[in-house]
């Protein structure tokens, strides 16, 4: 099953770093989180991905074109430089890279891209600086059952913040923790049909119209999920990456320990 991975955003400019990468190219460990991502979904068997390539599209491309396989995997070096992998990451990947526009809202770069998935009766979809360890063959068998268009991931808040009850009057009925509150957000990992193109007109977001559109008919589905799931949008949430990383027990990884030796 293909993957769409929407990395068109603009940057973030790290601490000690004159240079703005595209978010999705920020290091946890010794790759980007972009790599963490569609190593996930490569785990689950889905290595076929659609990058939809904006802000510096060069600094992804030029990435995976010069992409070391030695730098997190184990190797044996003979003759002082013959290189013998003995693990693989992305041998067996293939990946399209879609410039999609630099400005282009997320529903447009889906449109986008649509020539290379509108062949696939169902296509996976992510932002590219998400993280979880949800079960995704489960999610996947589910919405094949389903017969919806779509679906995405529900999961709760990942800060602590407090919900705001309104009393008439501007009196406050009550204040309660969001967790206590019951509120779920979007998570942003998707499976789609290739019916949701008719859902998206030109010039729209992904969520707004046409997730209103499936709605109304009944045709999006949310799978809520409790578990670990991290949205990188601040250095709070890179600095808690890194730590989990750093740990060995980074909870978005059950590829650890499993990777495919090299093909010989």
């Amino acid at each position: 099953m293909k993957v769409v991975l929407f990395c068109g955003g603009e940057g973030l400019r790290l601490p000690g770093s004159a240079e703005v990468l595209p978010k999705p190219m920020t290091r946890i460990g010794y790759r980007p989180i972009l790599w963490h991502v569609m190593r996930y979904y490569a785990h689950y068997g889905h290595r076929d991905f659609v990058l939809c390539l904006g802000y510096r599209a060069d600094a992804i491309k030029d990435y995976f074109l010069h992409y070391d396989e030695a730098i997190s995997n184990d190797f044996v070096l003979t003759n002082g430089n013959q290189v013998e992998h003995l693990r693989t990451d992305i041998s067996d990947w293939r990946i399209t890279f879609a410039d999609t526009g630099a400005r282009t809202l997320v529903g447009g770069r889906l449109r986008a891209v649509r020539p290379y998935v509108e062949h696939e009766e169902m296509f996976l979809a992510n932002y590219g600086d998400i993280v979880t360890d949800a079960p995704l063959d489960v999610l996947v068998e589910a919405f094949r059952a389903s017969g919806k268009v779509g679906a995405l991931l529900a999961t709760r808040p990942q800060y602590s913040f407090h919900v705001v009850r309104h009393g008439q009057d501007g009196d406050i009925a009550g204040i309660v923790e969001a967790r206590e509150a019951g509120l779920w957000i979007n998570g942003g990992y998707y499976i789609f049909r290739r019916e949701i193109f008719d859902y998206i007109r030109e010039d729209e977001d992904l969520v707004d119209e046409p997730f209103s559109r499936l709605i109304a008919e009944d045709q999006l589905m949310a799978f809520r999920y409790d578990g670990f799931w991290i949205s990188m949008d601040t250095l709070k949430d890179l600095s808690r990456l890194e730590e989990l990383e750093e740990s060995g027990a980074a909870p978005w990884e059950p590829w650890q320990g499993s990777a495919e030796p090299a093909a010989r």
